[in-house]
């Protein structure tokens, strides 16, 4: 007799293909069979050693997080209900070029300090690996979603180079072609960039076409964070899509949003742009989350040239009151190239978490609210957060337009990603909400999009993209990595005054056949492992 049998479910399989009802039977982590409209055509019922009455909810593919920041996360809390309780069934991590893989000791220390905004420093890990399939091993000791990885450019150059802004020698450049090729034979689905963070951004498109022809090899992508999202994102969209092209390299767009002043009604624009593009003969997709801010850290506001060195020469140069200047006036007047070129603006700028308790007063305010409470500049403000708290403040960065939003969200070729900082008192609400907020609320309440187009972009889109076989649809011989939704309450509990509220509407979710979520409760089961690039 089989697991599990899913009764008279409205699946909705991923493809973009209309509901239907059916019964779902599952049994050693697949999709056994699928019987549709069973009741109604009064044939044999497939019956299971447990039966699961589904009337009324939505049965889809579990979805699948083409930007999250887990890396540490998915190791510190087994619990992780932040991406399970949203239906997410697998991350891709090792983002924004940053991550934890592959390492030496030096780097690795110098990594988590540069990233802890992001991730925290990891005091309470044990980072017992330094290589790309090690940290994959790591993972596959059990957690409690399945996770992807991207080699990350950023942390490569840093283990071949070092963070000074200059070209790499053809050695070292061969060595960086050396580290993603390995990391790719050992199981990461391709590379990404992170080209406003240091000390990626100072890598020429020479270099990075070099290494894109690496993974173009492999079978891999390239997701590069670009090196504007404000007064250059036009050219940084066409730069990247130039390299790509140039590699013979799928890409994959991260957060592909139009922020700041400069953009606001330009998401056309962009469209337009990946259209040609598509139309040419490129390989592209992107990702979003359905929210207007941005989340990162309030170091990466700062100047490149000012995180040259590493974190420690970024500290000692704030500590100095003239070179503090300088960085004052990079970010204030001229526009640095860390706050994609358009000068800050303090006001849009809210702590969302830092390191020191101390500090704590500062989180849910902006820096400019700070300030003015203080009776000070918000640079003195934010200069004395750096110091203090060792770059590791979490910020919220208002600036984005919900018309710019909705379009690049219907585009074809859109999947969706978190981007979900975890991190800090007063996290992004899209961390905990992203999934369920396209589902309520651009689904449901502004019609945006149908619901079976937006499960394939959050589906069989990113599976594509990922070139699982296996994954992404609601098929007979597929895993059950699987959501069951109710789609008259589905929505994000998060907000950005209780950003860590579970969603409401989602009160099943199977990863490998199992349940991670059950009646809306977290389960003890760990049944995510690693998800390793496929051999072409």
């Amino acid at each position: 007799m089989d697991e599990l049998v899913i009764r008279d479910a409205d699946v909705v399989d991923g493809s973009g293909a209309d509901a239907y009802r059916a019964d779902v039977v599952v049994d050693g982590g697949r999709i056994v069979s699928i019987v549709k409209e069973a009741a109604a055509a009064g044939c044999q019922r497939p019956t299971a050693r447990r039966e699961l009455d589904a009337g009324g909810l939505v049965l889809a593919p579990g979805f699948i997080d083409m930007h999250a920041h887990s890396d540490l996360a998915l190791l510190r809390d087994p619990d992780h209900s932040a991406k399970a309780a949203q239906g997410v069934t697998l991350e891709v991590i090792g983002q924004d070029g940053l991550s934890y893989a592959p390492v030496d000791d030096r780097t690795l220390g110098e990594v988590r300090r540069a990233i802890a905004g992001w991730n925290g420093p990891g005091d309470d890990l044990d980072f017992d690996w330094r290589t790309v399939g090690e940290y994959l091993d790591r993972l596959d000791r059990g957690i409690a979603v399945n996770a992807a990885y991207l080699i990350p450019q950023g942390t490569v150059r840093a283990l071949a180079v070092g963070w000074e802004d200059r070209p790499a020698t053809e050695a070292e450049l061969e060595r960086m072609r050396q580290l993603v090729a390995e990391g790719l034979e050992q199981g990461a689905v391709g590379m990404s960039s992170g080209l406003t963070y240091t000390p990626g951004m100072y890598a020429p498109d020479a270099e990075l076409t070099e290494l894109c022809r690496v993974v173009a090899r492999y079978g891999g992508y390239y997701c590069p964070h670009h090196r504007s999202y404000g007064a250059g994102a036009l050219g940084a969209y066409e730069e990247m899509v130039a390299l790509a092209r140039a590699a013979d390299c799928p890409l994959h767009l991260a957060h592909a949003t139009m922020n700041f002043g400069v953009n606001k009604g330009r998401a056309a624009e962009l469209l337009a742009l990946l259209d040609d593009a598509l139309a040419a003969g490129a390989d592209i997709t992107l990702d979003t989350y359905p929210y207007t801010p941005g989340s990162t850290t309030l170091a990466a506001l700062l100047p490149s040239w000012a995180g040259e060195g590493g974190p420690e020469r970024v500290l000692t140069r704030l500590a100095d009151e003239d070179t503090a200047e300088r960085v004052r006036h990079h970010l204030e007047e001229t526009g640095s190239d860390g706050c994609h070129g358009v000068p800050v603006e303090w006001e849009t700028i809210e702590i969302s978490g830092v390191s020191r308790p101390e500090l704590a007063e500062y989180v849910g305010r902006t820096v400019l609210e700070s300030a003015a409470a203080r009776g000070e500049t918000p640079w003195a403000v934010a200069r004395r957060l750096l110091l203090q708290d060792r770059l590791a403040p979490s910020i919220l960065q208002h600036v984005g337009h919900e018309e710019n939003v909705r379009a690049i969200m219907r585009h074809r070729v859109h999947t969706g990603g978190s981007d979900g900082i975890l991190q800090g008192a007063k996290p992004h609400p899209r961390a905990y909400g992203t999934f369920p907020h396209y589902l309520g609320h651009y689904v449901r309440e502004l019609g945006v999009l149908s619901l079976e187009e937006c499960v394939a972009h959050l589906t069989s889109r990113p599976a594509a993209r990922l070139r699982l076989p296996d994954r992404g649809l609601v098929r007979e011989g597929y895993r059950a990595d699987l959501v069951l939704f109710d789609p008259a309450t589905v929505a994000a509990g998060s907000t950005f005054e209780q950003p860590r509220r579970l969603p409401d509407g989602i009160p099943h979710v199977l990863v490998d056949g199992r349940f991670v979520i059950e009646d809306g409760r977290r389960t003890d089961v760990l049944a995510g492992r690693s998800v390793r690039r496929e051999p072409r």
